[in-house]
């Protein structure tokens, strides 16, 4: 008999190669906690995450779930005791519960908020290199706010996703785009039902050459509409990026 754990973590992306296990590389947080519940268990065992979080890229609430034998496992907590035992300083599982069989991290998820931080100071402080993009220039928060409203609703984001060869749906339901200004810092707040490849550090590189003046709001709607990756702003850098929450039905 096993049981459905599902974890909720916190982690610096800083030195990863994504959430991800690849066929190149086992430098990814999925590899690294994969790799205890294989010393714990003696066997393999998939963690299934609420979403692939790139190289550089943080979380402090990425959540996952995946099943371990009752005799290996008995409690939740157990589970969550043993991976910070060994997880590295900068992965940490913040709680752990026991879900129904048929939970699914990613399949059940129903809302999910990034976050992303810019310095337009002319130097960041060294303690948010890792952190924060320094783009060291001034934005119009008023405009990119106007052009963040463009972008509000259920939508085909293909112009926002970096995979060109993407066979799925791109349309996806975005719920609020939130600017919050904090002295020389700006932060961009998603919150929607699914985000696509590169989908936010999209949206924030291309709200970031509206705030710098290069483009205007009323562009977003032409943007959309030409379902190009080509007609969208440049990519941020993954560094300023966090997955911050994730929803499910209760």
């Amino acid at each position: 008999m096993k049981k459905n754990i599902k974890i909720v973590l916190e982690y610096d992306g800083s030195r990863y190669d994504g959430w991800q296990k690849q066929g190149n590389t086992d430098n990814t947080i999925q590899g690294k906690i994969e790799g205890i519940l294989k010393k714990w268990s003696g066997e393999e065992i998939e963690i299934h995450g609420s979403g692939r979080t790139d190289a550089g890229v943080h979380a402090r609430g990425q959540v996952a779930n995946f099943h371990i034998h009752t005799k290996i496992c008995q409690t939740a907590d157990e589970a969550k005791q043993y991976l910070n035992r060994y997880l590295p300083d900068d992965i940490r599982v913040l709680v752990a519960e026991e879900m129904p069989e048929r939970f699914h991290s990613r399949l059940n998820a129903v809302t999910k908020t990034y976050s992303y931080t810019v310095e337009t100071a002319a130097r960041k402080s060294v303690f948010d290199r890792k952190y924060v993009y320094g783009l060291g220039k001034t934005l119009d928060v008023n405009t990119m706010r106007k052009a963040a409203a463009e972008l509000i609703g259920e939508h085909d984001f293909k112009s926002f996703c970096s995979n060109k060869k993407m066979k799925k749906s791109t349309v996806r339901r975005l719920d609020s785009i939130e600017i919050i200004e904090d002295g020389s810092k700006v932060t961009f707040v998603y919150t929607g039902n699914g985000f696509l490849y590169n989908m936010v550090r999209i949206l924030t590189g291309t709200l970031l050459e509206v705030g710098l003046g290069m483009r205007k709001p009323g562009e977003m709607k032409m943007i959309l509409n030409a379902m190009n990756r080509e007609a969208a702003g440049i990519t941020a850098p993954p560094e300023g990026l966090f997955l911050v929450n994730v929803e499910y039905e209760k």
